[in-house]
């Protein structure tokens, strides 16, 4: 036999190996992770709800969803166990601390990107002169859609007294 042939069917098997070996090994590390959940742990279900581990049973698990609220799940429903500080941010809204200090600026200066207020009001008369709010316009386009409305209505008037023709 040729190797040419041979070919796709080694990299088709090989292929599949290691695919198979990527996920043996993720649901053995999930395996793990769930056979060692103790009371009190922070967990998240494989259907996105947050709770506390309250019991440990060989197939099951009682979880706390709120204050007072228990609910029992299977073990293979745990999709990760979170730690106490993931789990506080996520479920309580506690803020994560850096390191870094806020600060406020002194002045609204910084917001506006001008340093003196001069150039501020600069900055708005130029913006006012550039937007038209008069209505003097309109009335005039308006005026003009008037007039071309009752020259229609006259012409109307006219057909009807010569019986409908347009002839005069």
């Amino acid at each position: 036999m040729d190797i040419t042939i041979l070919l796709p069917f080694i990299v088709l098997i090989g292929a599949m190996f290691l695919m198979t070996r990527s996920a043996k090994n993720k649901q053995r590390q999930m395996t793990s992770m769930r056979d060692q959940l103790q009371p009190g742990s922070g967990v998240r279900t494989i259907g996105g709800m947050y709770a506390t581990v309250k019991e440990v049973h060989e197939d099951t698990i009682l979880l706390e969803v709120a204050p007072g609220v228990h609910a029992i799940y299977a073990k293979n429903s745990i999709g990760a166990v979170l730690d106490d500080a993931e789990y506080n941010r996520i479920v309580h809204g506690a803020p994560e601390f850096d390191d870094e200090e806020i600060t406020a600026p002194d002045d609204a200066s910084s917001l506006t990107g001008t340093a003196d207020g001069d150039d501020a009001d600069e900055d708005r008369a130029e913006a006012s002169d550039k937007i038209d709010l008069d209505k003097k316009d309109a009335a005039d386009d308006a005026g003009a859609e008037g007039d071309a409305v009752a020259a229609d209505v006259t012409d109307e008037d006219e057909k009807k007294k010569n019986g409908g023709s347009a002839a005069k």
